[in-house]
């Protein structure tokens, strides 16, 4: 049985992906680290000597600590933030727990560099439809739940990303886009090895809206009906990203927990 400060790796992965997902930090030592350079979706790595120096930001924050195998580093970090006033726990059985459970785990060689403030940037085409909706949430809350995203004209989304050292997207000629009949979502999920049955359903919806394959899944229709809906809505690319990260929160949760569900009338059959 876990003790009243850790999580169960089981509990963790139901809260990843959904808005309600905690913060969380892997306090690895980089000998470790080194020996399986991957996280936890949506981790990043700060060293547990000076976990201390986050408690500011993470003030009103749940907090979830992570180490190699759940046990001194992680214990001991979570202890001091607690000191901090911060609802920190760690995770039981660490990174070899969740490995071994074969859960997701996201290559650090395949991710863009966070910048100088803990954000990752990324940047592409401005009044955005579904793959450009669809890609910032997958990166929010499955990658870096802190990262920014600039939307800018076509023409000038490849200087934006030498200019400001932002990582391109959902635009010919860049890596994380479009490949064959598979839609920028699709590459992002490959190259960051997220693949799971419910966000290969998502990814199976957002590729038959995006690419106008309604065939691919009878929920794709609805997909496109709603995003462009969203994007009549706002002039403002950010502010639609913020109502659509509801809309696909919606559809991960459908994807992951209710698709057996159906809704007949009248109630009484």
């Amino acid at each position: 049985m876990p003790s009243p400060n850790q999580i169960t790796i089981n509990q963790l992965f139901r809260l990843i992906g959904t808005p309600d997902c905690p913060k969380l930090i892997d306090v690895c030592i980089d000998e470790d680290f080194n020996e399986d350079p991957r996280l936890i979706p949506g981790a990043m790595r700060h060293p547990f000597k000076n976990i201390s120096d986050l408690a500011p930001e993470l003030a009103g924050q749940r907090v979830v600590i992570i180490c190699q195998k759940g046990k001194k580093l992680s214990a001991g970090a979570s202890a001091v933030l607690r000191n901090e006033g911060v609802n920190a726990e760690y995770l039981e059985g660490g990174n070899y727990a969740w490995r071994d459970a074969d859960l997701p785990l996201l290559p650090v060689e395949a991710l863009p560099a966070r910048q100088a403030n803990g954000s990752m940037v990324f940047v592409t085409r401005h009044r955005p439809k579904i793959d450009r909706i669809a890609c910032p949430w997958l990166i929010k809350r499955f990658v870096d739940a802190s990262a920014q995203f600039l939307f800018v004209a076509p023409a000038e989304v490849e200087a934006v990303a030498e200019k400001f050292n932002a990582t391109p997207f959902d635009i010919e000629g860049v890596f994380l886009t479009h490949r064959g009949e598979k839609c920028s979502f699709d590459t992002m999920l490959d190259e960051w090895k997220l693949h799971s049955p419910a966000l290969d359903k998502v990814a199976e919806i957002v590729r038959g809206a995006d690419t106008n394959r309604h065939d691919l899944s009878p929920e794709a229709a609805g997909l496109m009906a709603m995003s462009v809906g969203l994007s009549r809505m706002y002039r403002d690319d950010l502010k639609q990203l913020e109502a659509g990260m509801v809309l696909y929160d919606a559809l991960y949760r459908w994807a992951r927990d209710a698709q057996s569900e159906g809704h007949d009338w009248p109630t009484s059959k």
